[in-house]
């Protein structure tokens, strides 16, 4: 068999350091082993003057108060009171690092993605690994769903696939969504973590179940981030060269092997290392030892998705694997740690409507709201020209030419470029539309509530897929959980689970009935 030939890859070549500085000369903590090595730097300010002492201040004698002249402290307390930027509203906790994906198989018969074009090239990627509800100084070791973000710097433009550790969302209709998260973050007048709250919303809204039994099973506490497998969530559409579409999703499955913590093991890591996962992934990768991930994709066509039990663009439901198996495109690597945290990981941006020529969206509303809320919420906390930061910018792109122009934060302002659509000078012109066909929905724009869809058959199928080890542990960990809400509540949540399977229902309210007796949970 011949050999693939790799590609040499191509790295972004601005660096998130000051282009004045030399890496060589940029000593850690971690570098410096011995002090009679350490260099000996001149402090300036950020306006490039010289400082002669940088912890004292300027002021009228030796017990005299501070004076205003002293721009050396302004200078350092203006920049000091603005290091913040606004955290994440949901996945404020996370790790990151870079690395590439090489593609293993050849399927340029189903989209014109050129990321996809050949088997053996590379393309960079960057990778955030995060939890979902708690906040940046939260543990990463606690029960919640993982984010699983990946980046690809394609010649083509930035593609984004911004997934979960789980292959169901909380939610079909996006406007549940802020209620939903509202009901997991603190409670406004305690500032304290509400398992009525918690507990309320899940009971009132069912079509959580199928992401909620996940998330109560042993795949909630993951053993770090290296050892789960990531999904795309949301269907997609595959265009080929001759305008042909399928319906696709995303799969990313760990090469380390699924491995968990089980409720008490994540307890007793988080009170030892609360930032666990985030020190696994780094040392792994400082070690050389690279996670990887096979990338693999699922395939429906348009005809299928018609006669298809479920609605195919649930965002709530799965595509079982036995109808519709996963096919092996490629693999990604994590090879390169950040070099900064802040610059690189906290400021690292994604967007599922960050698409290429060949990838679009389906009539997915989960996904259309997030392809919306995704680029508005980083405006927010990055500011208008976030992909103008080195980590975010698509670097491979010939060249990026389009009328945007000002704004905070403005790097690169096209010069002297037409700043309106013109065909008289040399300003960018607009790409003709491919003839792609395009999907058509039946029915009128209206709003449809969605509550009392099948929100339990496939909840079922994953209760039943469970070893009994994996179930005893899921009726466990719900229970120690809804212990803490009110009675009524309990009440509901049997009633919810028991809707899902008669013997999960039974076996949760036994288990909250011997929590109670034996008052376990005080």
């Amino acid at each position: 068999m011949d050999s693939i030939k790799v590609e040499p890859l191509e790295v972004n070549p601005l660096s998130p350091l000051n282009e004045h500085e030399d890496p060589e000369d940029t000593e850690t903590y971690s570098a410096v082993k011995d002090e009679t090595k350490v260099k000996d730097h001149v402090v300036v300010t950020s306006f490039g003057t010289p400082v002669d002492d940088i912890q004292s201040s300027l002021r009228v004698g030796r017990k005299g108060p501070l004076v205003t002249q002293d721009t050396t402290f302004f200078d350092t307390m203006q920049s000091f009171n603005r290091e913040r930027i606004p955290e994440r509203v949901v996945h404020a906790k996370g790790a990151g690092a870079s690395g590439y994906f090489e593609v293993t198989r050849d399927i340029s018969m189903y989209t014109k993605a050129n990321i996809f074009d050949k088997v053996g090239k590379r393309t960079g990627i960057a990778v955030r690994l995060s939890t979902v509800i708690g906040e940046s100084g939260s543990a990463d070791t606690l029960r919640d769903p993982r984010g699983f973000a990946v980046k690809f710097y394609t010649e083509e433009g930035i593609w984004d696939i911004v997934g979960l550790n789980s292959p169901v969302f909380f939610m079909r209709d996006p406007m549940r969504f802020p209620l939903f998260i509202h009901s997991q973050k603190r409670n406004p007048v305690t500032n304290l973590r509400d398992r009525d709250m918690v507990w309320d919303h899940v009971t009132e809204n069912h079509e959580s179940l199928c992401q909620i039994l996940r998330v109560y099973s042993d795949a909630g506490t993951p053993w770090g981030f290296r050892h789960m497998d990531g999904y795309g969530i949301h269907t997609f559409k595959f265009v080929n060269a001759q305008h042909k579409a399928i319906y696709v999703k995303f799969y990313f499955l760990t090469d380390q092997g699924i491995k968990n913590f089980t409720s008490a093991e994540a307890t007793a890591k988080t009170a030892q290392d609360p930032d666990f996962a985030t020190r696994d992934l780094y040392d792994a990768i400082a070690e050389h030892r690279y996670p990887s991930w096979t990338f693999c994709i699922q395939l429906m066509t348009f005809e299928q998705a018609e006669k298809f039990k479920w609605n195919p663009f649930d965002a709530t439901k799965f595509w079982p694997k036995e109808e519709f198996p996963l096919i092996e495109v490629g693999r990604i690597v994590l090879d390169r740690n950040p070099d900064n945290y802040f610059a690189i990981i906290e400021q690292l941006a994604f967007s599922p409507g960050n698409l290429v020529p060949g990838i679009e969206a389906s009539p997915d509303i989960m996904l259309q709201a997030r392809m919306f809320s995704y680029a508005d919420t980083q405006r927010y906390r990055l500011g208008v020209n976030f992909l103008q930061l080195p980590i975010n910018i698509p670097f491979r792109c010939k060249k990026i030419t389009n009328y945007l122009r000002n704004g905070a934060h403005t790097f690169c302002n096209k010069k002297g470029a037409p700043t309106s659509y013109t065909t008289a000078f040399c300003g960018p012109r607009n790409v003709p539309k491919a003839a792609i066909k395009p999907f058509h929905v039946s029915g009128d724009v209206a709003r449809y509530n969605s509550t009392d869809e099948d929100n339990y058959s496939q909840c079922k199928i994953y209760w039943k897929s469970l070893a009994p080890h994996d179930q005893k542990n899921l009726v466990s960990n719900i229970a120690e959980d809804v212990i803490y809400a009110a009675k009524f509540l309990q009440a509901r949540a049997v009633d919810a689970f028991t809707k899902v399977d008669v013997e999960l229902g039974k076996r949760l309210l036994t288990s909250i009935k011997k929590m109670q007796t034996t008052k376990t949970y005080m």
